[in-house]
């Protein structure tokens, strides 16, 4: 990799946990592409998402800011238009920017500094999706549900499929597009992608890549209702509340389907680094695989994300760039905030950042095991199935949740890491909680954030209401498609058109 400015390929997956990895670990899952990314590049151990939700979490990567600091709340919340993301600054570094998929951005602007977006997206952009802590027993039609549970199994088309398909179709295109363009600047491409997350359905050839009995059940088998701590308890209470009766055979369908999404996506990933290297861009090209954050998939007998346990919070974070660093496996604490400040620093650009951000560089601790290091992670949940707002610290071998509703819990995940015995309140961790406890403490102001969410809520819920009523508005991107120049159109000689679209270039034939 010889460029001063690298191309930046960065691939999401949605809901993809890392321990359902074989980098990671996992026995079963089937990824050689991401495999072979890993083997070459620099494996982060403890990556974890900041915001355990699909929308604040791609708010506080892109900004490298906490989504409390940037009014993201939940999958409702605006992504202010003034909050600089790592797209803007790339930009403004000299990048052409693009995005291909799911990018939940909420509100009006529906671009945050991308010049490109190639798709629409699979979510809504307005606050239809909006929770009420007010009313915290109300049931949530939008809300995530068991019959994806139920229901798992193959499927050959679903609207996710349908999504993918294009997602992965258009940014393929896209990096042939630009390896034959006069566009000289390097290229940032965030390629989003909505599998693995529920449904849990996936085409026959993909379930067909796995032995149905051999797909093993949750480690930590279902916890009792009773046993389980308030949060878990109410989440429970909102994708679930007793309507269904989910089985083993359920339970291993649905992690049989969603490993079957994984390969879908690795499969997708493979396209997307073949086009880089049949192109001749794969050489000059840095390319990150993350995902925004995990799902439960059925340990504890819990399901999806919105919680702090390992399988909800942890994701994969790989940086494949084998000209510039040798492989290698870093267990330092490491969180999404910290990409956009990675980025720039890859990227050879010199900014300031407008604002103060919430993460560092991770080039340094990329080249050196050793480097100075916080090992620090900081995560925060305001979102539906909560009721005030929940913290998280990881730092070194501890972790611990606090919220004001709920007893704090504190695990060693050295010692511990399924979480299952709460240390919090035992007197020979009593130092380490006060610490943790103090940190939380000096990090939030807990009351004023609940003021701040409830009062936000309202906000949206009665804007959306306006919005839904006489003449719908909607903030739906939608992908302007100019086709005059495209193909062979009488405005360019054909066979000038034509010599343009090949690659390699193809010179004049000889007479």
């Amino acid at each position: 990799m010889t460029g001063t400015h690298p191309n930046i390929l960065f691939v999401m997956g949605d809901q993809m946990a890392a321990p359902s990895l074989p980098v990671y670990g996992h026995p079963l899952v089937r990824t050689p592409n991401i495999e072979r990314l890993a083997q070459d590049g620099v494996v982060f151990e403890n990556a974890y998402c900041n915001f355990p939700i699909c929308a604040p979490s791609r708010f506080s990567m892109l900004s490298g800011r906490l989504a409390s600091r940037i009014g993201a709340y939940d999958n409702a919340a605006e992504f202010p238009s003034a909050v600089p993301t790592m797209a803007h600054y790339l930009r403004l570094a000299g990048y052409r920017t693009c995005a291909s998929g799911k990018m939940h951005f909420i509100g009006a602007d529906q671009q945050h500094g991308f010049e490109e977006r190639l798709t629409t997206d699979i979510y809504p952009a307005d606050f239809g999706w909006t929770p009420d802590w007010q009313r915290p027993d109300e049931r949530l039609e939008w809300f995530h549900n068991l019959v994806n549970v139920v229901a798992a199994g193959p499927s050959e088309r679903t609207l996710q499929i349908d999504f993918d398909d294009e997602v992965a179709f258009q940014a393929t295109r896209w990096l042939w597009d630009h390896a034959r363009a006069e566009d000289a600047r390097p290229f940032f491409m965030l390629a989003s992608f909505s599998h693995p997350h529920d449904p849990y359905n996936i085409p026959r050839a993909y379930w067909d890549r796995y032995d149905h009995n051999a797909i093993d059940l949750p480690a930590v088998p279902r916890i009792p209702l009773g046993a389980r701590d308030p949060h878990s308890l109410r989440l429970h209470d909102n994708y679930d509340r007793g309507e269904f009766e989910i089985t083993e055979e359920q339970v291993r369908a649905a992690r049989h389907a969603y490993y079957g999404a994984i390969s879908y996506v690795d499969d997708r990933i493979g396209e997307l680094l073949q086009a880089l290297e049949a192109s001749g861009q794969a050489e000059n090209t840095i390319v990150i695989v993350t995902s925004d954050h995990g799902d439960m998939l059925g340990e504890r007998g819990m399901w999806f994300k919105m919680s702090f346990f390992e399988w909800a919070c942890r994701v994969p974070l790989i940086v494949h760039a084998p000209g510039r660093f040798a492989p290698a496996r870093r267990s330092r604490n490491v969180s999404l905030v910290d990409l956009l400040p990675t980025l720039l620093d890859l990227a050879g650009a010199e900014q300031e950042p407008a604002t103060p951000l919430d993460g560092r560089s991770l080039v340094p601790l990329i080249g050196n095991a050793d480097a100075e290091w916080p090992d620090t992670v900081f995560g925060e949940y305001l979102a539906e199935g909560s009721v005030a707002p929940i913290f998280m610290l990881r730092r070194g071998r501890y972790k611990y949740v606090a919220c004001e509703a709920d007893p704090p819990q504190l695990y060693d995940l050295e010692a511990d890491p399924a979480e299952l015995e709460n240390l919090a309140g035992k007197p020979e961790h009593a130092e380490t909680e006060r610490g943790l406890a103090a940190s939380v403490r000096e990090t939030w102001d807990s009351e004023a954030l609940f003021r701040d969410v409830v009062a936000s809520q309202q906000q949206r819920r009665k804007v959306f209401q306006a919005l839904m009523t006489g003449d719908r508005t909607l903030w739906d991107y939608e992908p302007p498609r100019d086709e005059s120049h495209a193909y062979i159109r009488n405005i360019a000689g054909l066979y000038e058109k034509e010599a343009l679209a090949f690659l390699p270039r193809r010179g004049p034939p000889k007479s």
